[in-house]
């Protein structure tokens, strides 16, 4: 079964492109999730896209950051940023789409003008956004047919206080529909544990990997490719400690640790 694993930009925005590239590459991802500015200009883009194809790497491009709370400029914004991905390799276009604030029908009116860009488009389950939840975003999987979603369950568990066993009708519903999954583990209290590779954590890691299991398991009765961005972040995602300021875990030795951990889980 084909299985590709993106290495996220988000927290090494620091380390020059052609050297987060290379490392990206002996790590042994795939490619690369990163944020495309609503501003960025083209030029930059155009450097990104090749300098990852020379490294050998594909790339999600995920979309972030329209962030108008006017309905109107909020969907012109949107729509000009699609326009800018037209025409470059994506494997796939993750977006956080709309607003938890938004009325049904904008929100639905922001996925459809993204579902017909004519390129491969999840839109992920985030906070503040349409998806915040478990138990409205089943209203809009009911409801619009095409929508297929990058299940990020760490917003949910923790929007929820709770790991949604009293919601599985919504969790079947948004596994039968996921096109791309990232793996960050959540809880209750938070979206992201400390460091999932110690014990204490363990219940929580499991719950998720049941999660994961279901949704492979159905793509490869479909026979697609999967998709894993191995998405733990920095701060204040990871939490530092309070008299030193430094994070209690390395963001990329967790996010490559699941990486291994699930390739060995799914590909051996």
């Amino acid at each position: 079964m084909a299985m590709l694993f993106f290495c996220p930009r988000w927290g090494s925005e620091v380390i020059p492109w052609e050297v987060f590239l290379k490392k990206v590459k002996e790590e042994g991802y795939d490619g690369i999730e990163y944020g495309i500015g609503f501003n960025m200009p083209e030029q930059a883009m155009d450097l990104i896209w090749n300098q990852a194809d020379k490294a050998g790497l594909k790339i999600i491009a995920q979309h972030y950051d329209t962030n108008d709370a006017d309905f109107s400029r909020h969907y012109d914004n949107y729509c000009q940023w699609l326009e800018k991905l037209a025409g470059y390799p994506v494997i796939k276009i993750n977006s956080q789409t709309g607003k938890d604030y938004f009325s049904f029908d904008q929100n639905k009116q922001l996925i459809d003008v993204a579902n017909a860009c004519g390129q491969p488009m999840v839109h992920e389950t985030h906070r503040n956004k349409f998806s915040f939840a478990a138990h409205t975003t089943k209203m809009y999987l009911e409801n619009i047919p095409a929508l297929r979603i990058t299940l990020d369950a760490s917003h949910w568990v923790c929007v929820a206080e709770s790991f949604l066993g009293d919601q599985p009708a919504a969790m079947q519903l948004a596994m039968e529909r996921t096109d791309h999954i990232h793996a960050r583990v959540g809880y209750p209290e938070g979206p992201q544990v400390p460091d999932p590779r110690i014990a204490q954590w363990e219940y929580a890691l499991n719950k998720h990997l049941s999660w994961w299991d279901a949704i492979v398991a159905r793509i490869r009765t479909e026979e697609k490719i999967v998709t894993i961005t191995t998405e733990f972040g920095p701060y204040p995602y990871m939490v530092h400690e309070p008299a030193t300021g430094k994070p209690i875990a390395d963001q990329w030795e967790v996010n490559a640790y699941m990486m291994s951990l699930l390739r060995a889980r799914y590909l051996l």
